[in-house]
């Protein structure tokens, strides 16, 4: 590792606990940076126990509410953003995002199923809506993939295209379901917004596991991924078993995806964006473009959940804020890069 590498590395994770820890400080409660340090410093290190306690229902807010509220923003948006930067070198195409197999609307229609019948099951952390949407996100994918293969293999077009179809049969299933059940519509449109209001430390403990591993996992094919994106003639001279890491890629992001969309809903935007902007710096080696998209995406999102909260008096869902912000810069995007390109 070279020392301009290392200095990346640290500066990055410098700034990602910065940005949660004043993710963690903001809110509508009048709480000060101090209160918040030393929250965080006694449940994580010990003392403060008088300080802490005289704070009552403060250091709650701070502990069970804003502190994993923060933390699972982050380990979303790192999901969405490396997920994204996975595709996009799949499909060859910067403009792929995690959602373009069908993963949302699956999701989506396993959380309507779950809003409509009222299940009281939970698992790990998950209640049933997020279980459906669980299951729902990988029986697309599997739908998605299955239908598309020939033979061993499932060329990216007819990915492309079954992902599109997946889609737009699901959402069209729900927006009937949403017609037929109107007293449920505000929450399940609430939900495909995307939001993090009332999660906790049980929902962080269930991502965890899927994005760290998944993570790992990942980067073992980095490098398989920056042969891949030179096409699948020279990948097969390299002797790069394209179908092979295609279907243990998809298998990784499908789960990290399932994991991130059935706690948080669905939130747009980061998973595109984050990796074309770590691109853009680092240039095209999946072993820098990955963990660094994975930063910038977990921050981008924690910084806009705090936003969604904390801006108005009624909590706004996560993924307005992500569309409002992140179309616009997007655009400003494709413009500076088409100017060079002129």
């Amino acid at each position: 590792m070279n020392k301009k590498w290392l200095g990346i590395s640290l500066l990055a994770l410098a700034g990602t606990l910065l940005v949660i820890l004043i993710c963690t400080f903001f809110g509508a409660a009048d709480i000060t940076m101090k209160e918040t340090l030393m929250v965080l410093w006694h449940h994580a290190f010990g003392g403060f126990e008088e300080e802490v306690a005289a704070m009552g229902a403060q250091s709650t807010i701070i502990w069970r509410l804003r502190f994993p509220r923060s933390i699972l923003a982050f380990l979303v948006g790192g999901g969405l953003a490396l997920c994204g930067g996975v595709y996009q070198a799949i499909f060859k195409n910067p403009m792929a995002d995690p959602f373009i197999l069908g993963i949302s609307s699956g999701a989506a229609f396993g959380a309507t199923v779950g809003i409509l019948a009222r299940f009281s099951t939970s698992f790990m952390g998950m209640n049933s809506t997020s279980l459906l949407a669980f299951a729902g996100a990988l029986l697309s994918i599997f739908f998605v993939y299955n239908i598309a293969k020939v033979g061993r293999q499932a060329n990216t077009t007819s990915l492309l295209l079954c992902g599109t179809a997946v889609n737009q049969f699901l959402t069209a299933l729900i927006s009937i379901a949403m017609l037929l059940f109107s007293t449920e519509m505000k929450k399940i449109y609430f939900w495909t917004l995307g939001s993090f209001s009332a999660k906790g430390w049980e929902h962080v403990l269930t991502v965890l596991p899927y994005v760290v591993i998944g993570l790992l996992i990942i980067l073992i094919f980095s490098k398989e991924m920056d042969i891949m994106v030179l096409g699948d003639e020279t990948a097969v001279r390299f002797g790069v078993d394209i179908e092979k890491n295609k279907r243990i890629l998809f298998l990784v992001t499908s789960l990290i995806m399932a994991a991130c969309v059935s706690v948080s809903g669905i939130i747009g935007f980061v998973g595109l964006i984050a990796p074309h902007v770590i691109r853009l710096i680092v240039g095209p080696s999946h072993k820098k473009l990955l963990p660094l998209s994975f930063v910038l995406g977990g921050v981008v999102l924690c910084i806009c959940d705090t936003i969604a909260r904390s801006v108005l008096e009624s909590e706004v869902p996560v993924g307005i804020v992500t569309a409002i912000i992140g179309a616009p810069f997007f655009i400003y995007l494709l413009r500076a890069r088409n100017s060079e390109v002129m």
